[in-house]
């Protein structure tokens, strides 16, 4: 029996899973893949990911990857201002990808449409497209994200950034009404969402929990020190650096708490892993035993061999991957509150949260001196993350779907 067709739009290649957002796409992609035939469209901003768009065939029968410069997106996105629109829109539009979602749509009679993330609904939020079965994963609240972003700033950029937390507001509820479901990453976030829209779309909004591969984040393996550069005993944050809110996140962890913890351990390192390290984040190299690494091929050994795990996110919002996979690898982790969010574990000696500069340095000094035997971060991941489980629901919001 052949499967049914899905269009599957993305905002970003979703290979390989090597960041937060492209994590997700991918194993939805690999879920999506088994019940349809899958015909991919999406953008790629970095050089890096160009080695990998052939690989896309083992799980899509078509695909469109469409290269974004950055510079000339931030120079369409100044369009808003006329339009009334979010920025987020025309940074995100592309006259040729429109082209292909177009003739794709009519050329193999797709009913089925599969959106990730809210920049991505434009491509079918149009009239000629109603009758198709649409659904949405926003994965988290894009608007909220950039109302956080306003707090943190002054003058103009928080008037551009409040400005595009209503404009993408305002598309966010009519992506919801037009669409047969709108997908969230966490019930937290799904709850948020219902909040902000009108009481008579609450039942098309769900979570889809994000979820770890177990098997590749298994403390288990064993990773030889020598092939890393590792300095003795560390601590460790990982991330796309440079993305914002990670930026922020390891500015204010140096600034304010690792001061504290080196007063007290002072062999102490702290590593910083991730690949396009911004210019503040590079400065932070070689000084009170910090250390950038840049883009690396697997993250897994930097949390192996870290004492204590850190995600002190100031702005977060659904489930932190990088928080499941060091809890998948049965690490100690210090968090923030918003990092932690969607997670739901208890407390324990092995997994902690606060918000507070002072705090958060004491919990990493009692972690650092905690014995890792008995830690229980791994099993928690296991009983309520495991890609097939968190998946599972996927199927029943999804039309045609071949089981």
């Amino acid at each position: 029996m052949a499967k049914p067709k899905l269009l599957y739009l993305c905002h970003r290649i979703p290979y390989p899973p090597n960041k937060g957002d492209k994590i997700r796409s991918f194993n939805l992609l690999k879920d999506l893949s088994e019940h349809y035939e899958v015909y991919l469209g999406c953008f790629i901003d970095d050089e890096y990911d160009f080695q990998y768009i052939d690989k896309l065939a083992d799980w899509c029968v078509e695909f469109k990857c469409r290269r974004q410069r950055k510079l000339v997106s931030k120079i369409k996105g100044l369009s808003a201002f006329l339009t009334n629109k979010p920025i987020t829109l025309p940074y995100f539009y592309d006259a040729e990808l429109q082209y292909w979602v177009k003739q794709t749509i009519s050329k193999h009679k797709i009913e089925n449409v599969f959106v990730f993330s809210s920049s991505m609904a434009q491509y079918v939020d149009h009239p000629e497209f109603a009758h198709l079965h649409r659904v949405i994963d926003y994965i988290d609240i894009d608007s909220e994200k950039w109302r956080q972003y306003a707090e943190h700033q002054s003058g103009l950029m928080r008037w551009i950034y409040r400005r595009e937390h209503s404009q993408l507001q305002r598309y966010e509820q009519q992506y919801c009404e037009r669409f047969n479901y709108s997908l969230f990453v966490s019930p937290d976030e799904a709850a948020l969402f219902r909040q902000l829209m009108p009481a008579a779309l609450g039942d098309k909004i769900h979570a889809v929990l994000n979820g770890v591969d177990t098997k590749f984040f298994d403390p288990e393996q064993s990773f030889s020190a020598a092939e890393y550069p590792l300095h003795g005993r560390y601590m460790v944050f990982t991330g796309a650096m440079d993305y914002w809110a990670n930026v922020d996140a390891v500015a204010w962890f140096c600034r304010h708490v690792w001061p504290q913890i080196r007063a007290t351990q002072p062999d102490l390192h702290f590593y910083i892993v991730g690949g396009n390290p911004s210019s503040q984040v590079l400065a932070l190299h070689g000084k009170d035993q910090v250390w950038v690494t840049g883009r690396v091929d697997d993250v897994r050994p930097y949390l192996a061999n870290a004492d204590v795990v850190v995600a002190p996110l100031r702005i977060a919002r659904g489930i932190q991957n990088k928080v499941l996979e060091a809890m998948a690898m049965n690490k100690k982790v210090v968090a923030s509150c918003m990092a932690m969010e969607g997670i739901n574990a208890p407390s324990s000696n092995w997994l902690a949260a606060s918000d507070d500069a002072n705090e958060f340095a004491s919990l990493c000094l009692q972690m650092v001196k905690q014995p890792q035997d008995g830690c229980t971060n791994r099993s928690w991941v296991e009983q309520n993350f495991t890609w097939p489980a968190t998946l599972a629901p996927l199927s029943g919001y999804l039309g045609n779907v071949a089981v």
